[in-house]
């Protein structure tokens, strides 16, 4: 299974950026599709996750009402709309994958995913 995303780049604050991935595979069928950001010398933190089973979407407090995550669960594609962009939004963004159902809170966590992106590197200039 491969994950490809796209979409990262240099914007200034306020500005907004997409960022698309899908997942590919012979008989990879996506249950979780997500993603994790990583600031320069910190842990990933989780960003957005999206449940295929009723379409059920979580945020992190620090983008929920500027971030939306949006897919295609028939094509393994995922979305991430970044709006109102922050200098600390810089990070690397990687998008991940969960072959199996999940509840909202194990969403958040890095370990619920087993595969991942190479990561995009997203910058903002304030």
């Amino acid at each position: 299974v491969q994950l490809q995303a796209s979409g990262g780049g240099l914007v200034q604050a306020g500005d907004s950026l997409r960022l698309s991935c899908t997942a590919s595979g012979r008989t990879f069928s996506s249950h979780v599709m997500g993603w994790f950001r990583q600031h320069p010398g910190k842990e990933r933190e989780f960003v957005a996750a999206i449940i295929w089973s009723g379409s059920r979407t979580v945020y992190s407090d620090s983008v929920k009402g500027r971030f939306t995550i949006s897919g295609d669960n028939a094509k393994n594609t995922v979305y991430l709309q970044m709006n109102s962009l922050k200098f600390e939004d810089t990070a690397v963004y990687y998008c991940v994958a969960r072959s199996s159902s999940a509840y909202d809170n194990a969403a958040r966590w890095s370990s619920s995913y087993g595969y991942w992106g190479q990561g995009t590197q997203v910058t903002v200039s304030s």
